[in-house]
């Protein structure tokens, strides 16, 4: 199994959508797209919503999606192209306790990508992405925690620049490969690239169709 894990420094900066443009540009990989979300407090993480999942009652619910037409981030994988799409709803600290499971669901698939920074406590992946957006100055523990390990930086709209987040070593954002994206379309070809290239796949079985990278054999990774 090789991993992908799309991580970011804040909510809402398109971290999903920078998912979706990947799995949608390499759909020929068959994806699947796993969604880790944390709750507490009585809410859980499901744009914040009370959804009668208390603390109280479990430490972990693992869903597979089935409908490509909703509109939860899981459904919006399967709509980009995502063979299968998993949500992971795990009590906040107890991520641990549900790795198990989560790891026995994605059995032998071959690719699979996460949307997550916590999950790196737990594996390497073979590419991890950090999307920043800086005109968002919070930045999460989490982010902050695992940024160091970032393979390449994800770029929203703006020049990535330390100064906006002040108390940021700027050094955790050098020396690291930069994809600028807009939020109109949050993928670029070289992006793309970058992600197979990191997979270890064979550059010989890539060709780009516009900004989709696609194989030989499936010029428009059909599904």
């Amino acid at each position: 199994m090789k991993t992908v894990v799309v991580g970011g420094h804040t909510r809402n900066i398109g971290k999903t959508s920078v998912m979706t443009a990947l799995i949608h540009g390499l759909r020929c990989l068959d994806w699947t797209a796993v969604k880790i979300t944390q709750y507490g407090h009585g809410i859980c993480s499901r744009d914040g919503e009370p959804c009668g999942c208390a603390p109280k009652q479990h430490t972990f619910v693992l869903s597979h999606e089935r409908d490509a037409r909703g509109r939860w981030d899981t459904c919006r994988y399967l709509a980009a192209g995502a063979r299968r799409a998993l949500w992971l709803r795990v009590r906040q600290g107890q991520l641990a306790e549900a790795f198990p499971a989560l790891r026995a669901a994605l059995g032998a698939d071959d690719h699979v990508v996460i949307e997550s920074n916590s999950i790196l406590e737990f594996l390497r992946p073979a590419v991890y992405l950090v999307v920043l957006d800086g005109s968002a100055r919070d930045f999460k523990a989490s982010a902050l925690r695992y940024l160091a390990l970032a393979d390449a930086l994800v770029s929203v709209e703006s020049r990535i620049d330390a100064a906006a987040w002040p108390g940021l070593d700027s050094r955790l954002l050098s020396n690291k490969p930069v994809f600028p994206v807009t939020s109109s379309r949050y993928t670029s070809a070289d992006l793309s690239r970058f992600v197979w290239k990191k997979l270890g796949l064979p550059d010989d079985h890539l060709v780009l169709a516009g900004s989709t990278c696609t194989t030989e054999k499936e010029q428009m990774c059909p599904r």
